[in-house]
């Protein structure tokens, strides 16, 4: 897509950029695609989506990369900024026919460097259960018993020292007897090895159990819950099936889901461009909030989970606090659809200074203190400094990203003036610190989650939203902090915001899956919430939706254009960041500093979104 005006400088692909932590440069020799690395042909085609797992094997090399391009679904070792990719060599590679795949997720608690459970969604809207390490394909969801043929499954297996091929043709069926649209978003439950979830292009979502067989004839429900704009049904049959639960939100497709970090809370964004937040547990509709305009395409959870960033068709970024249900802040830097937005907890600004006045409880003290990445010790140590009696104050700047179809990648920072308006500024210096490669694992001190989110996931599990954090102990607390992390950078205009809410949140979070539990946890709610329907079109200078100039407009830090094709992934890892386009092209962006000589089995082609 060209980009307006501005000439040959504007429409020239970026192969670097430079942020305050330093220099990003594109490694073209660690770019992956199809084989043959031919362009592929995006007409009609559903998103090139990404998924990455660690096999945490003996080799150090653990890291494996799952992607679709139209029907083709390629499994490879990803090196990273280590090594150069051999493309000749995909651990599994799958060709469907009569349907594409549309998105796919990894187990990570299951994954060993022997198996590894990889959920695919189909247009379909079929889901398959499958091993790409021994080749198997294990089950089949929402594909009842009939006698048409519906597609072929072809594998190749690439050895290391010769290019023998195999392939296979799996006679499956068309009877779809749940749900018939396209599979738009599918993750598996944190915390769960079998539980995972569904979303549709009708707008349901389901709830399924890989121990459980879907059945021979159409599911029967039985309504669990109603509120505005959602109902909640349990399948009704004499044997548990799937599917456990029937969400119905909104109207229209359900674009995009995403666990809050500690898997209480769910993110749904829909085509009637609304936000919906869940408590997942109790299947209690949390807040709302609603795009400018057009439908919402993509959410994500801060790494503490006391922001959601959204993007859609009304070409902005917006960010909504779940403390305080409301949106903060809007961000205007691209040209068209926003297709991916995603957190950076790699990369943090902290700030050092005189002691300022800090509203709030202890308890919300300490979930400041703990934001900051264990990960990197000299973050670490400047974040401990509130433990200590004569510390200066410590906060946190929010990155995040987004890429769009206008093929331009932008960064955000979400800064002090946004998330504290009414707090003047302290007289500081601010420092920056890019979380190192060598640092321990996130998570090696053993702390655990206190608040909807409050824990620094790992740097694997990796999917195209924020990777899922471990759940919870059974007996960990959950509160949530009246207030947000600041920083001492203040580069955009602020407006007044409208006062913190305080809000108490319930008491131990207890992943309990099985449905009597939920039943009850809700039993004494089941009567139906009686809620006048929200009017999309009387809801433009509300809550739910401010004007344009009632909330803080953020500019873009920066906002490059780095493919020929429309952007479909953005990806933060510890030492690069990854994206794709349409075209079949996932490029790996190092870091700075991490970027070193790659050792390479050959020279490379000129890869798709590089200028020569």
């Amino acid at each position: 897509m060209a980009t307006e005006g501005g000439g040959k400088e504007m429409n020239e692909i970026k192969t670097q950029f430079t942020t305050r932590e330093g220099l990003y440069k594109l490694l073209p020799h660690s770019e992956y695609s199809r084989p043959n690395r031919v362009p592929f042909n995006s007409q009609g085609s559903n998103p090139v989506r990404v998924s990455f797992v660690n096999l945490n094997d003996q080799s150090g090399n653990g890291d494996r990369l799952c992607f679709n391009v139209g029907r083709e679904l390629y499994f490879y070792i990803y090196k990273g900024v280590r090594k150069a990719a051999d493309l000749s060599k995909p651990i599994d590679k799958r060709i469907y026919k009569g349907t594409q795949p549309t998105c796919h997720d990894f187990n990570h608690l299951t994954a060993t460097a022997e198996s590894v459970s990889l959920l695919v969604g189909f247009s379909a809207g079929q889901v398959q259960l499958i091993d790409p390490i021994k080749k198997e394909t294990s089950k089949l969801f929402n594909e009842e018993n009939s006698c048409q043929h519906l597609w072929k499954v072809d594998w190749n297996e690439e050895r290391q020292n010769e290019g023998s091929k195999t392939s296979e043709e799996a006679l499956v069926t068309v009877q779809r007897l749940i749900d018939k649209s396209r599979v738009t978003c599918v993750k598996w439950v944190p915390g769960s090895e079998s539980l995972f979830l569904v979303a549709h292009s009708s707008g349901n979502m389901y709830l399924y159990n890989v121990e459980h067989t879907c059945g021979t004839t159409a599911p029967h429900y039985q309504l669990l819950k109603q509120g505005e704009s959602f109902a909640v049904h349990t399948c009704k049959s004499k044997s548990t099936r799937n599917p456990l639960l029937k969400w119905t939100v909104g109207e229209g497709a359900l674009n995009e889901f995403a666990f809050s970090p500690d898997g209480k809370f769910l993110a749904c964004v829909s085509q009637d461009g609304f936000l919906r937040v869940f408590n997942f547990d109790s299947v209690e509709l949390h807040g709302t909030m609603k795009s400018y305009f057009g439908g919402l395409l993509c959410v994500c959870w801060s790494p503490d989970g006391k922001y959601i960033v959204t993007g859609g068709e009304d070409d902005l970024v917006t960010v909504w606090s779940f403390v305080d249900c409301r949106v903060i802040a809007r961000g205007h830097g691209h040209k068209s659809w926003v297709s991916v937005v995603a957190f950076d907890p790699y990369t943090t600004s902290v700030e050092e200074g005189d002691p300022m006045e800090f509203s709030g409880s202890d308890e919300d003290f300490q979930d400041l203190l703990h934001f900051g990445r264990d990960r990197a010790n000299s973050t670490q140590s400047r974040l401990s400094k509130r433990n200590s009696t004569d510390s200066r104050p410590v906060s946190v700047t929010y990155r995040f990203g987004s890429v769009g179809q206008d093929t331009q990648l932008c960064l955000w920072d979400l800064t002090e003036d946004i998330l504290f308006p009414h707090q003047p500024l302290s007289r500081a210096r601010t420092h920056t610190n890019v979380m190192n490669a060598t640092s321990p694992p996130a998570g090696s001190n053993g702390n655990s989650v206190t608040t909807p989110g409050n824990s620094v996931p790992p740097p694997l599990p990796r999917s195209n939203s924020l990777p899922h954090s471990a759940v919870s102990n059974a007996g960990s607390k959950s509160s949530v902090m009246d207030g947000a992390i600041a920083s001492g950078v203040s580069k955009f205009a602020t407006l007044s915001l409208h006062d913190r809410k305080e809000r108490h949140h319930e008491k131990d979070h207890k992943r309990n899956h099985s449905m009597g539990h939920i039943s009850s946890k809700s039993s004494d709610k089941l009567n139906l919430v009686t809620k006048t329907k929200t009017d999309p079109a009387k809801t433009l200078g509300t809550p739910l939706c401010p004007r344009m100039e009632d909330v803080p407009l953020l500019e873009p830090l920066i906002c490059k254009k780095i493919a020929h094709e429309r952007l479909t992934v953005l990806i933060f890892l510890e030492d690069c960041i990854v994206t794709a386009c349409q075209e079949g092209f996932i490029c790996t962006w190092g870091r700075p500093g991490k970027v070193g000589s790659l050792s390479s089995p050959g020279q490379a082609s000129s890869p798709g979104g590089t200028v020569v």
